[in-house]
């Protein structure tokens, strides 16, 4: 799987970007056949807080999985969104499954 990552407005750390990428390699052990991953990370400032947003898209074969997570920091966001993805990808095998 390849993981592209995109920071906007801001230059992200190789520590972010390898934190980053090996969560979405741990999704391989819910759905081994991810083409590739797709992670913008935003910073959105609502009020004194700098809130940080990440958007995760997973491209499966005949599917994209979007997960959107917004948190005090880069590192709970994705924590979130690899969550979300999980619980997709599980879905998105059961129906897989019940196809065939």
């Amino acid at each position: 799987m390849k993981v592209h990552t995109e920071a906007i407005q801001f230059k992200a750390d190789s520590k972010l970007l390898t934190f980053i990428e090996r969560k979405l390699f741990k999704m391989d052990q819910f759905f081994d056949k991810i083409i590739d991953a797709n992670v913008v990370l935003k910073l959105e400032n609502s009020g004194q807080v700098r809130d940080k947003v990440v958007e995760v898209r997973l491209n499966v074969p005949g599917d994209v999985i979007v997960a959107k997570e917004t948190n005090k920091t880069f590192e709970a966001s994705v924590d979130a969104a690899t969550d979300a993805l999980k619980k997709q990808l599980l879905k998105y095998k059961e129906r897989l499954r019940k196809r065939n």
